[in-house]
Order: C-alpha cells, then structure tokens, then sequence
C-alpha cells in the first residue's frame, strides 16, 4: 500500500491553496448551504478545473507523485488562482534539484556600488537597507538603523528582518499595521525555504523562530508565499511619529 506523505512541503502547498479558495472565487458559482464540509474546494473540483484526474490529482497532494508535468503545474495554478510568485513556488516544490546536484548557497557579500548607492540614499534622506536570502540585513544606512534598529550594533546572527518582526517586542509598536508584516514575513521565509532546501542556517532560522513566536507558527502554517516587491510600509516612530516609506 502507499504510504501518504502529506507533510510534503509540495502536498502542504497544495493542500492551503485549495482551502484558501472558495467555489465562488473557482468560478463554480455559490455552493448550496448545508451541503458543505470544506470551506475551499474540493479535491475533485480542482481536479476537473485544472483537467486532470482526481486520482492524479490526489496522489499529488498526498506526495505519493512528483511527476507532473510544467504544462500540469501550470494548469493547477491557474485553477488556484496563484499569483507569479505562488506559482513559481509550485514549480519549484514539484522540480526540485537533484540530490548530487545541490549546493549550498554561496556566502552574501554586499558590492561596492551598494554601499555608494545606500550613501547616496542617506543624502537624500531615504532610509534603505539590503535583505540578502534569509531576510538577512547585509547592510542598511543610518536612517533605516534609526528608523528600525542598528542591526549592525547586534551579533551577526541576529541581523535579521523576520527575527526583529516576530522577537522584538518594538517592532509591534514600529510597524503600523505589524499583523500584515508579519505575514508577509513568513510568506518571504516560505518562498526562500522552497527555493533553497539545503541552506541549513535557514532551517535553524525556521526552527528558532517556530519555538519563539507563537504568531509566526501559526502565519507559517498558513503556507503562503510572498515576492519581495514595491510597496509601502507604515511605521509609528517615538521620535517622529507617523511615517509611510516606499520601497
């Protein structure tokens, strides 16, 4: 008999996007009251709107198969409406790099045009500091260290974007709408840990942040994925007050 293997980081995926998604929102129309025992889709109806079978489909989300196609993967995340980065994502759990092939990453250095630019930045009264993979903060100029913290004034273990949002108590009160920034947060870690499997100092980051934060077990279990972008970030500094800053 097949063993289920449903804590597959790929059948975790899929599992959360399927329940994230309603029938309403899969273009099935409103399901009937009382008929329902999920709030998200079906298994057999994601099957039938991706065009594969319910066996095949289920085999998938239970990691008994890692062998779909990119035609079917893509076909799954248009079924579950994912976005760029969610789909990437997908591909990149379903496609995962040969064992012998692996790597671990590459030390993170900051270049020297950085370092100018970030002077730069300073000068034009912009904060800015550089995430490297992890949401480690590889550098940052002295506004964004007097926006935020001084990370550089932390051990280099420390220097990190998630653990300063889920185990600093002074990110609750810096970040104007912290809940919406915590789950992006997790949702960058969650990207990063599909695309690099291996980096053990990522899955000691995971690990500590899992037995620290209750919040950010319970964001991480949402299993969302997120792509670092443009936008906007609400601060309530004590000194200044009231502050939005693009990126």
């Amino acid at each position: 008999m097949d063993r289920d293997h449903t804590g597959s980081p790929l059948a975790a995926f899929l599992r959360s996007a399927r329940s994230r998604l309603s029938p309403h929102e899969a273009g099935l129309g409103e399901p009937v009251l009382g008929r329902r025992r999920v709030s998200g889709l079906r298994r057999e109806e994601l099957a039938r709107l991706a065009g594969v079978s319910v066996d095949y489909y289920t085999r998938l989300e239970q990691g008994r198969s890692r062998s779909a196609s990119p035609e079917v993967l893509d076909a799954l995340a248009t079924a579950l409406h994912l976005d760029d980065a969610e789909r990437e994502h997908l591909h990149t759990l379903a496609r995962p790099m040969p064992a012998q092939r692996r790597r671990r990453p590459r030390p993170q250095r900051v270049h020297p045009a950085t370092w100018r630019l970030l002077d730069t930045l300073e000068a034009a009264s912009r904060p800015a500091f550089v995430l490297g993979r992890r949401l480690d903060v590889l550098a940052h100029n002295r506004l964004a260290g007097r926006l935020i913290t001084d990370f550089r004034a932390l051990p280099a273990a420390e220097r990190n974007q998630a653990r300063f949002v889920f185990l600093d108590p002074h990110a609750r009160d810096l970040y104007g709408n912290w809940p919406a920034v915590a789950a992006d947060t997790a949702a960058m870690l969650r990207r990063d840990a599909g695309r690099h499997p291996d980096d053990p100092a990522l899955g000691a980051l995971i690990g500590d942040l899992s037995i620290q934060s209750e919040e950010f077990r319970r964001y991480w279990a949402d299993n969302k994925v997120h792509q670092r972008t443009t936008g906007s970030k609400d601060y309530h500094h004590p000194l200044v007050g009231d502050l939005t800053i693009t990126y």
